[in-house]
């Protein structure tokens, strides 16, 4: 898929739901493992409520970041807690199929994923994923 081929080293808005709840949050590493099926894993801090919304609903999806993207708007989904402020407000965003929030305002390019791994031991959880459908 060509989506595949336009993920490196970056960063990226990894999103999603719990119950009416939406979070996301800024991460630096995104990779492909298959290309059949179109799979690829991210990496997450356990402690992070994305994690919680990750392992609540079973989705979440990837909006790549253009390079220009303004410090203030990772800022807005990097520096702060989402346990203590709504971090899609006034923030573009679509919800699809799954219902993770996919962000509109500065993305390259956005990925639905469903989640499809366990728990893992250590303070992060790699979390492998099938592509559902690019943006």
């Amino acid at each position: 898929m060509e989506t595949l081929r336009r993920i490196s080293y970056g960063m990226y808005i990894i999103s999603s739901k719990k119950g009416e709840k939406l979070n996301g949050q800024i991460a630096n590493t995104v990779f492909q493992i298959t290309s059949e099926p179109p799979t690829i894993a991210v990496s997450i801090n356990k402690q992070n409520l994305t994690h919680d919304c990750i392992s609540g609903s079973g989705v979440f999806s990837v909006s790549i970041l253009a390079k220009d993207t303004p410090m203030k708007f990772i800022g807005a989904f990097g520096f702060k807690s989402g346990r203590e402020t709504d971090k899609f407000a006034g923030v573009k965003y679509l919800t699809g199929k799954t219902g993770a929030p996919v962000v509109l305002d500065m993305p390259w390019v956005s990925l639905k994923r469903k989640c499809c791994q366990g728990p893992m031991p250590g303070p992060t959880r790699s979390l492998l994923a099938r592509l559902l459908r690019p943006r």
